[in-house]
């Protein structure tokens, strides 16, 4: 009898420990203020960060071509990537999806190097990705392949996702994703990931 209540009692321990590992994983990722904010892409998903982040209250800056100096002016604890790119907006720049590219490479670098948690963010749905481009242009899928994959966490707007691109890149890299659907509802789970 003595020896069953034993094993009874191990049998418990192991189950709770196991339930304790799978709430972790279950938990909501956080990260920590100040945050920058830049675009991979020159799209206007920074302007619209910008709105959002004004009403969850943390410290945060948009700089949306941050070079290393920029990453280097403040003790940012979290660098967000805007995926996405706009002809329009790389033209006005006067840069190439090429010059995109590199420099936010160069920025990921740095970021993975000082600790600096990566979040690649896809929030301007189905109409920023390539599906809703011109005809062979593949920049918005070529800054979601050098972004999503590289990054800490991914928070993607569910319309953008309807083909699971962000899905199977969370789960071969192993990467929390947090998926909505209105603008709105970034609010509440940027105050999750950052409060």
């Amino acid at each position: 009898m003595r020896i069953s209540l034993r094993r009874t009692a191990v049998s418990l321990t192991l189950c709770a420990a196991a339930a304790g590992i799978v709430l972790a994983q279950a938990a909501a990722p956080k990260a920590s203020p100040p945050v920058l904010i830049a675009s991979c892409g020159q799209s206007t998903a920074p302007d619209t960060l910008n709105a959002i982040f004004r009403k969850v209250g943390v410290p945060y800056d948009v700089v949306w071509a941050a070079t290393l100096k920029d990453l280097a002016a403040k003790p940012y604890k979290t660098l967000i990537i805007t995926m996405g790119a706009s002809l329009k907006g790389m033209g006005a720049a006067g840069v190439s999806i090429d010059d995109e590219l590199k420099r936010t490479g160069d920025l990921i670098a740095a970021a993975r190097k000082a600790k600096i948690k990566i979040i690649g963010a896809h929030i301007e749905g189905m109409s920023r990705r390539a599906q809703g481009a011109e005809a062979g242009d593949t920049t918005d899928e070529q800054s979601i392949d050098l972004v999503a994959p590289s990054s800490d966490i991914l928070f993607i707007r569910k319309d953008g996702n309807s083909d699971n691109r962000f899905t199977i890149i969370a789960t071969a890299k192993k990467i929390p994703m947090i998926e909505f659907e209105k603008n709105l509802q970034m609010i509440p789970e940027l105050e999750k990931i950052f409060k």
